[in-house]
C-alpha cells in the first residue's frame, strides 16, 4: 500500500518503537486533516532534526512512559538537535575535572541550567552559589575514580529514559524561517493523539471496568516554558498530573523547588 505521508515521515517512523506506530500515524493523519498543506511545506523546507530523527523520542515503549517532559522545540543547531527534548547531541562529556562543567555543557544554556538544578537537588550545590568556584569543587567529586557519577550526555539521556521520561517538544521541528509557536500549533493535533494513547494505556493497566474515566495519575506532564504551555488547550492534558516551570534557559530554573522535588529522588546524575 502506498503511504499517505511523504517519504521522510515514513523513514522517521521507522525509528519509533512499534508500540507507538499506530498512534503516531493517527496523530499525523489528524495533522494532515487540520492542515492539509503542512507536510508538503515541511518537505520543501530545511528543518531540524536531521537524519530522520523526527520521532526519536518515541524509542521509549508506550507502556514504559511515566513522565512526558515537554520542551519548546529542537535546538536550532544541526549537531545539537536530536529529536529528543533537551538532549544536546553536541554534548559528550559533562564535566571538566577540577574546572567545572565541560565547555560543551556551558555552551548549551538549557542543559547547563538543568544539570545545575540536578546538582542542587542532590545537595552538592547550593542554589544561591552555582558559580565557577562551586562547580570546581563539584567536578572534583564527580570526576573522581569510581565516583558513581555519570560522565556523558548519553548517560543522562539513558537515565531519563530508564525513569520513564518521554522527552518531547511542543514542536517536533525547528525551521529558522517559521516562528516556533506556529510550528507548535501545527503539532497540537498530533500531541492530542499521543496524550490520548497514554490515557488509554493507563486505563487498561489501572482502571476498574466500572470506573474507566480516571485521571492518568500514573503519568505526569512536565511543561517547560511558554510554548510548552500550548499543550494546556488540549482536554487530554487535564487528565494528567501537571507540573509547570519556566524554561531552563532562565537562571531561575536552577532554584525551582517544584523541579528539585520532582528530580531529587530520581538521582539522574548517578550511574545505574
Amino acid at each position: 500500500m502506498t503511504s499517505v505521508f511523504p517519504e521522510f515521515i515514513e523513514q522517521s517512523l521507522a525509528r519509533a518503537h512499534v508500540s507507538w506506530l499506530p498512534h503516531l500515524r493517527a496523530g499525523l493523519q489528524a495533522m494532515a486533516v487540520a492542515r492539509p498543506a503542512y507536510f508538503i511545506s515541511l518537505a520543501q523546507s530545511e528543518f531540524l532534526p536531521t537524519e530522520h530523527r523526527l520521532f526519536a523520542a518515541f524509542s521509549l515503549p508506550l507502556a514504559a512512559v511515566r513522565f512526558v517532559l515537554f520542551g519548546e522545540g529542537p535546538y536550532p543547531r544541526v549537531d545539537s538537535a536530536t529529536g529528543v527534548c533537551f538532549m544536546d547531541g553536541a554534548v559528550d562529556t559533562l564535566w571538566s575535572a577540577g574546572v567545572g562543567l565541560s565547555k560543551q555543557v556551558n555552551r548549551a544554556t538549557s542543559l547547563r541550567n538543568f544539570i545545575k538544578m540536578l546538582l542542587v537537588a542532590e545537595g552538592v550545590l547550593a542554589s544561591d552559589n552555582t558559580n565557577a568556584g562551586a562547580l570546581r569543587s563539584v567536578s572534583t567529586l564527580t570526576c573522581a575514580v569510581d565516583s558513581g557519577w555519570i560522565q556523558t550526555g548519553a548517560e543522562l539521556q539513558s537515565n531519563l529514559m530508564q525513569q520513564g521520561f518521554l522527552l518531547l517538544n511542543a514542536s517536533l521541528v525547528f525551521r529558522p524561517q517559521v516562528a516556533p509557536a506556529e510550528d507548535a500549533n501545527a503539532w497540537l493535533p498530533f500531541l492530542k493523539v499521543v496524550l490520548g494513547a497514554l490515557i488509554v494505556q493507563h486505563e487498561m493497566n489501572h482502571a476498574s471496568p466500572k470506573d474507566r474515566i480516571v485521571p492518568a495519575k500514573a503519568v505526569q506532564l512536565v511543561l517547560w516554558g511558554k510554548i510548552a504551555e500550548k499543550i494546556l488547550v488540549l482536554p487530554e492534558a487535564k487528565r494528567f498530573q501537571l507540573l509547570q516551570s519556566e524554561h531552563p534557559y532562565n537562571l531561575s530554573f536552577i532554584g525551582n523547588k517544584t523541579m528539585q522535588n520532582l528530580f531529587e529522588p530520581l538521582h539522574l546524575l548517578h550511574r545505574r
